[in-house]
């Protein structure tokens, strides 16, 4: 496989952009790797880059989007931070990422059993994790079927507050970024969330 060209990523669909992570999430799972010649790749990507999408996942050393997707150097923008959470620097990030390099998709990629969903539905206070861990409190309080044990050690309710984390996260980009708004009303780009299960390594796309 050959990383995108400007032709190619000109032509290619937010649809399709979607398609190929599905295709590698699918290869991954069955443990069945495209067949790439990094070196070449780095080489055909050093003048310049055009990733077909950028992904926000969370910094858990078992979530690295290239390889859950099974892709190469040069095929997206990867913005990790603990609990996939968003702030501005990030949010510019994605309007780089789509105005200027020409991402067709946005995909905040949360998942099972993450570490700092646990420590937010725990009210783990240290140091600056502290003010991260506020930024997923809402999520917690939108998850009102749980009425008792609303704490880590429930994994179904950790999971659902992981669920809500992403729809919320997805809804804050469109609602903070005019920019990207506007490129998805117009179809340009497309904005979703997905959730990776650390036991299977599946991804649920949230279409």
């Amino acid at each position: 496989m050959k990383p995108h060209t400007k032709e190619t990523l000109d032509v290619l669909t937010p649809e399709h952009a979607l398609d190929i992570l599905k295709e590698g999430n699918e290869r991954f799972v069955n443990n069945i790797k495209a067949h790439r010649n990094l070196l070449q790749q780095v080489n055909e990507t050093s003048s310049g880059q055009f990733p077909f999408a950028a992904i926000l996942s969370c910094i858990d050393s078992r979530t690295s989007a290239e390889l859950i997707f099974d892709l190469g150097l040069g095929d997206i923008l990867s913005i990790r931070i603990a609990g996939n959470i968003l702030n501005e620097d990030i949010l510019g990030s994605m309007e780089m990422a789509c105005k200027i390099a020409g991402s067709k998709l946005i995909v905040v990629l949360g998942h099972t059993r993450c570490g700092a969903i646990e420590g937010a539905c725990d009210n783990i206070v240290l140091g600056n994790l502290t003010a991260l861990l506020n930024k997923i409190k809402p999520a917690i309080e939108q998850e009102t079927e749980t009425k008792t044990e609303r704490n880590a050690g429930n994994k179904k309710f950790v999971e659902r507050v992981a669920a809500n984390n992403v729809f919320l996260t997805v809804q804050k980009i469109k609602e903070q970024s005019a920019l990207l708004a506007e490129m998805e009303q117009s179809k340009q780009i497309k904005i979703i969330g997905g959730l990776y299960d650390l036991d299977t390594g599946k991804v649920i796309f949230y279409e």
